[in-house]
């Protein structure tokens, strides 16, 4: 399965791919913004999608709007530390399909996943 990783913090992508590698997810992509995850997401698009909200140059919700006006299906969780009630229901209103709260466990993130995936297989 093919993951991109989008977050402006190289030491968060880099903890996120040793828990995606510990839970045996090797096949990745990395994006420190939206507009290079948008470019990126136009040649190739990714099995799942990791998506902070906080970047410079484009966010994490502008870029899941965007692409939610070509893409309906791929899914995609957004890994921030915005946890307040409202941000949550925006970014389901935006379209992601699972929402993580920085920090984030081993086991929280891989539930998170499962999930995630679950309910797109069973879609």
């Amino acid at each position: 399965m093919k993951i991109m990783l989008v977050d402006d913090s190289r030491t968060i992508r880099n903890i996120q791919k040793n828990v995606l590698k510990q839970i045996g997810h090797t096949d990745l992509i990395e994006a420190e913004d939206g507009v290079v995850a948008l470019g990126l997401f136009q040649k190739e698009v990714p099995d799942l999608m990791l998506v902070d909200w906080n970047m410079p140059n484009m966010d994490g919700i502008t870029l899941i709007r965007k692409i939610r006006e070509t893409n309906k299906t791929v899914p995609i969780i957004m890994c921030t530390t915005e946890a307040e009630k409202s941000r949550i229901l925006e970014a389901i209103k935006a379209g992601v399909n699972n929402y993580i709260v920085k920090p984030f466990s081993v086991e929280s993130l891989q539930e998170k996943i499962e999930q995630t995936m679950a309910k797109i297989g069973a879609a």
